[in-house]
């Protein structure tokens, strides 16, 4: 993939990419465009995320029932008349996932498969037909993540195994510890896990070669804008970038977050 806005070529050799998450269906504004059918919303904010610096822009619509499928693809269809960054779909359900790629003009991220039997069963065979990047997201066959970092590991290599045995190959795949939410009793101690889950797959020790990863940072603050600064954010990704972080999920129009990002991609 060329080089866009909001990405940087890594000391390393890798890239740190940032992907707006402003387009969910927690957004007001996209509520409303999905409710009146209204692309116009959509597209003046694929613009401010574009022009605020970010090099995806992440799709997710929601719970969808069968009869609002179809929703993924107004989004889609609606986001890429006005930009050209690479989407990332996101989504549980592997039928919304479908009418998103079908609506796609280049192969999208696909967002997300865990150990769950349906997920395995309808994502991965759809990431292998349309040849398309697939995060992986470490979570047990009931959506639950590991807390301690070999139980992460264990979610990686399961996963792997079964993304490989379906015809996916590792260039393809991102992986995702899974950031906690600060609510959670122990949410300080798994931010540390995910570190190192991040530190270890990105150095390649585990099959070989460095492996992607990506992270959920707005998560951490998910309904506790009013209880903790953005600075908590900023200090996490910026952690997550040194130990090799290679996709952060973030919002891009909070003031100052994408100016304090700049910094850190300077910095490794």
């Amino acid at each position: 993939m060329a080089d866009s806005p909001g990405r940087t070529l890594r000391k390393d050799g890798m890239d740190l990419i940032i992907a707006a998450d402003n387009l969910n269906i927690l957004n007001p504004v996209v509520a409303q465009a999905l409710a009146s059918l209204d692309p116009q919303p959509l597209q003046e904010l694929a613009r401010r995320l574009e022009q605020a610096g970010a090099g995806l822009i992440d799709i997710n619509p929601g719970f969808l029932p069968p009869r609002r499928h179809d929703r993924m693809a107004f989004m889609v269809e609606a986001v890429q008349q006005v930009t050209t960054l690479r989407l990332i779909l996101d989504s549980p359900d592997a039928r919304v996932l479908a009418r998103g790629l079908a609506a796609a003009d280049k192969p999208p991220i696909l967002n997300a498969c865990t150990l769950e039997e349906e997920k395995l069963r309808e994502i991965l065979p759809l990431a292998a037909q349309h040849g398309t990047d697939l995060v992986l997201l470490l979570l047990n066959d009931r959506s639950f993540p590991a807390a301690a970092l070999d139980g992460k590991i264990t979610l990686a290599l399961e996963l792997r195994e079964h993304a490989l045995a379906a015809g996916l190959t590792d260039a393809q795949l991102i992986y995702d510890p899974v950031l906690p939410n600060l609510t959670w009793p122990d949410a300080w101690a798994q931010v540390g896990e995910v570190v190192k889950a991040v530190r270890l797959l990105h150095g390649g020790e585990l099959w070989g070669e460095p492996a992607r990863t990506m992270a959920g940072i707005s998560n951490l603050r998910s309904g506790l804008r009013h209880t903790y600064p953005v600075r908590v954010e900023e200090a996490i990704l910026g952690v997550l970038a040194g130990a090799g972080l290679g996709l952060a999920l973030v919002d891009v129009l909070q003031p100052g977050l994408m100016e304090t990002v700049r910094v850190i991609k300077q910095a490794v």
